[in-house]
């Protein structure tokens, strides 16, 4: 997250995975340690694993969730119980620097979240959890730089979409090589869709989820992919929702299907579903949810580098659209009123040398009519479009905005332009819409290029489409952003191969993106 060698990064890696790997043997997966005197608690407490999130140059949100029967409601009694955590500067916990008790509660599914103060900047820091004798793995994490702090880089790994039911978690062993510094995770950490036989995994459970119990098991179900847990446990996590973590396009209050899900049987699957996800995740106790409601675009400080802008696009946003006429309505809105107002406030007031934004779909135009006329993907911001053609002016003025997507189970790498209606016009930014981790399985590339490659011609800000799984990664210093497309080879198989497909760039005070 600074300027560390790359042999730190190895030490770093090779210290925070042997950790991992001796207690997730004894712990993650089987049961637990010998249990203490006067244990109370079932084995396995720690059966999905640890992680960490949103780093502060001060802090950083410790997680874990006990639960000894996680696809079964979690199998915990109906009482308090008291978590020790620990966090020191060393792999081995030696040189402790902060420790506490956390009090995991039925009513969140005795899900803990720690909220640590005090530290250092820009340090890797050792994490783990302990219960009656029962201990987790060994997590390692990172605090941001100070906020003063100009010089370093910044690795960011861009992830999104995994579909258990499509495939293996194979990107995050790769990505766990790779080291990064923080994951951004931009939407679809599950699906809800029913448990079928056509992939090589199938979700749990009889059908979609809808009450809280089942989506606590569908999120229990994903945490025990061994290489998401090893991956959350070896870098801090900065996570945002799209739509499958409660039902496929839904928007505001509506519904996918609002003719089969009453309003207020939505609202109470939305209830159930933001509930669950703050206690699978790794945030702070703001995004405890309200009912319906749950707090989730924030903003995240990365010294005088980076400046990182989550965004909510799901919350706050018009009913989707089905025609070019309705996208062109000026009353639709992605964000919201309040939410855009926050979003172009700390672009234009930020000191950082880069202006990033996490958003969960895709800002670049998709024109999917060859020739004459347009055809719009309408679930992303094409379906709003004086919004989002107004913020691209916005960012005319903004210094190097960045837009990190996700949502299409594709690469598509864009320049970003003020009226895509005109090829000559504007270069404001540049977006980086990652592929799936799973999401679409080993996919046809013939047949892609097939149907994609003809739309070229009515995309000219297209950088790279691609169609392989696989997650994008970013080392971010003050003179640019060098970005590389890491994919693998399959995820229908437990271990695959991954390589880089393609590498960009983009250059300080340069609008847009360049293959290298």
């Amino acid at each position: 997250m600074t300027g560390a060698s790359s042999h730190d990064r190895r030490r770093f890696l090779t210290a925070g995975t042997a950790v991992l790997g001796a207690a997730a043997s004894a712990v993650l997966w089987l049961p637990g340690t010998a249990r203490a005197a006067g244990a109370t608690l079932p084995d396995g407490l720690f059966s999905l694993g640890i992680a960490s999130g949103d780093p502060l140059h001060d802090g950083i949100v410790l997680w874990t969730r006990l639960a000894p029967d996680p696809l079964n409601g979690g199998g915990m009694p109906d009482r308090v119980v008291p978590v020790e955590w620990e966090i020191a500067e060393d792999p081995r916990l030696r040189k402790p620097v902060r420790r506490g008790v956390a009090h995991a509660r039925p009513e969140y599914a005795h899900s803990v979240h720690v909220d640590v103060r005090g530290l250092r900047p820009d340090r890797a820091y050792w994490y783990r959890f302990r219960v009656e004798g029962q201990v987790s793995p060994t997590g390692r994490t990172r605090t941001a730089p100070h906020p003063h702090a100009r010089n370093g880089s910044l690795r960011v790994a861009l992830a999104s979409c995994q579909n258990w039911q499509h495939g293996y978690f194979t990107p995050y062993a790769d990505m766990l090589e790779q080291d990064p510094d923080v994951v951004l995770f931009v939407g679809d950490y599950i699906y809800e869709s029913t448990p079928s036989s056509a992939g090589p995994r199938r979700h749990e459970g009889a059908g979609e989820p809808y009450t809280l119990e089942q989506y606590r098991n569908r999120y229990a179900q994903y945490h025990t992919d061994p290489d998401l847990a090893a991956m959350h446990a070896n870098a801090p996590w900065v996570v945002t929702f799209d739509d499958h973590e409660v039902d496929n396009d839904w928007a505001g209050q509506i519904p996918q299907d609002p003719a089969k899900q009453p309003h207020d049987a939505f609202v109470a699957r939305l209830t159930a579903a933001f509930q669950a996800y703050y206690e699978h995740v790794p945030v702070r106790a703001s995004a405890i949810p309200d009912g319906p409601h749950i707090q989730m675009y924030r903003r995240l400080e990365f010294g005088r580098l980076a400046r990182l802008n989550v965004l909510d696009t799901r919350q706050f946003r018009s009913d989707q659209v089905t025609s070019q006429a309705d996208a062109e309505d000026p009353s639709l809105t992605m964000l919201g009123a309040e939410q855009k107002e926050w979003l172009l406030d700390g672009l234009h007031d930020s000191p950082a040398r880069w202006n990033l934004v996490a958003s969960q779909i895709m800002m670049a135009e998709t024109d999917l009519l060859p020739g004459e006329g347009k055809l719009w993907y309408y679930d992303a911001w094409d379906g709003y479009q004086v919004e989002r053609n107004a913020l691209l002016e916005e960012f005319a003025d903004i210094r190097n905005p960045v837009v990190l997507s996700g949502d299409r189970h594709l690469t598509m790498i864009s320049d970003l332009k003020t009226d895509y209606s005109d090829p000559q016009s504007e270069v404001v930014g540049a977006e980086f819409v990652g592929t799936s981790i799973s999401s679409n399985g080993d996919q046809d590339q013939a047949a892609f290029h097939a149907q994609w490659d003809p739309l070229k011609a009515d995309n000219p800000h297209w950088k790279l489409i691609d169609a392989h799984r696989g997650y994008h990664l970013f080392d971010i210093r003050r003179d640019g952003i060098d970005a590389r497309v890491r994919v693998v080879d399959t995820v229908v198989q437990p271990q695959a191969t991954a390589s880089t497909l393609a590498r960009l760039r983009v250059e300080n005070g340069r609008p847009g993106v360049e293959p290298v």
